[in-house]
């Protein structure tokens, strides 16, 4: 099962905020997921970004891929540098 770590659209129209979820990669995008990692609202100036960091390495660590856009955001909040840091440090 090929799990990603993706955005899934929440809010009313024209006012969107988004989930930062786990999510099967053959579920519809606003469909089912499997857990819930922060959210991220674009709307708001500068754009807020809250993410369980803990939650999120924990589920790369087992193999989730994050989307091309959850990718940027987590390099924002530094995430990605310290996932990339603790897999040079295994080998």
């Amino acid at each position: 099962m090929a799990v990603k770590i993706r955005l899934n659209r929440m809010g009313a129209k024209k006012n969107p905020f988004y989930r930062i979820v786990v999510a099967d990669s053959r579920a519809p995008r606003d469909g089912r997921f499997i857990e819930i990692l922060g959210n991220y609202d674009s709307t708001q100036e500068p754009a807020i970004i809250n993410v369980d960091e803990e939650k999120v390495l924990n589920w790369m660590n087992k193999g989730a891929q994050p989307t091309d856009t959850v990718k940027s955001l987590l390099k924002k909040q530094g995430i990605m540098a310290k996932f990339d840091e603790a897999k040079r440090a295994k080998n």
